[in-house]
């Protein structure tokens, strides 16, 4: 018994010396990459959500490249020959391969989306049919989560164009319908001192201002008029709310009708 623990004993010394530095690798790399992530960046958020997503891909990877040398290393240690596992796992990796190439195609559209920044954790995108935000982009999938608070799970494979609605930028498109008869001229005017208005009391949402862009549609019942409001990547659809309703209290004060259908029922009796 002696003998055999004498024999043994320098490989697992070595075993749990190989664990024990994965487990300090691994945990400097969770730390790092929460700190890292957690790091307040208030002048520049568009980077903050960058540097949350490539932590988060980039955790993972490390996980499993440390898992990988963990593996190989224990081999070595206890003189296990890795060249007929190397082989058994070339051949394996070969039919897996023919089986699973959506896999693979999932997993280079996943790494060409964050070398590139399509988006990023906490954006909201439209991606294969399937509107929401980014809660996670993974190898093979993205995460999203829609206004219903549904998750979707789409893999990155069938991303062929991604719609990203929170990059640097956005604009509020605002349509107002008001009476036929209106006078156009006041309408505009109102909507324009309201919008400056909005852009005063709500400024940290705005990054330029916004415009009247006058009339837009000769609708049925209405004639609709636009305005666009410049906001922050993330205010869009917050400055559109605002927008509406200050604009349906300020039309309503001014005496300007907003438009809504009608239906004239003629009888039987009555001319034409």
């Amino acid at each position: 018994m002696n003998d055999l623990w004498s024999n043994v004993s320098p490989q697992v010394g070595q075993t749990l010396g190989v664990l024990g530095a994965v487990l300090v690798s691994g945990w400097l790399v969770a730390r790092l990459a929460r700190r890292t992530a957690e790091r307040p960046t208030p002048d520049d958020p568009e980077r903050q959500q960058r540097v949350t997503t490539l932590w988060a891909a980039g955790r993972r990877i490390s996980f499993v490249l440390l898992g990988v040398v963990a593996v190989l290393m224990l081999l070595s240690v206890w003189d296990i020959p890795i060249t007929p596992l190397l082989a058994v796992g070339s051949a394996v990796g070969l039919a897996v391969g023919f089986g699973a190439q959506d896999a693979v195609k999932d997993v280079i559209a996943g790494f060409m989306i964050l070398a590139e920044g399509q988006f990023d954790i906490g954006d909201t995108v439209a991606v294969a049919g399937v509107t929401g935000a980014v809660t996670d982009i993974r190898l093979r999938v993205t995460v999203l989560r829609d206004v219903n608070g549904a998750v979707h799970f789409v893999p990155n494979g069938q991303i062929n164009v991604a719609s990203n609605f929170t990059k640097e930028f956005s604009k509020a498109v605002v349509d107002v319908g008001v009476a036929y008869g209106s006078d156009l001229a006041k309408v505009k005017a109102v909507l324009e001192d309201e919008i400056r208005a909005i852009e005063v009391d709500y400024s940290d949402l705005f990054t330029e201002p916004g415009e009247v862009q006058g009339v837009n549609e000769l609708a049925d019942s209405s004639v609709v008029v636009r305005a666009v409001l410049v906001t922050r990547a993330d205010a869009r659809w917050q400055v559109k709310r605002i927008a509406l309703e200050r604009i349906v209290t300020r039309f309503g004060n001014e005496g300007i009708e907003i438009a809504f259908p009608t239906i004239k029922v003629l009888g039987s009796g009555d001319p034409g």
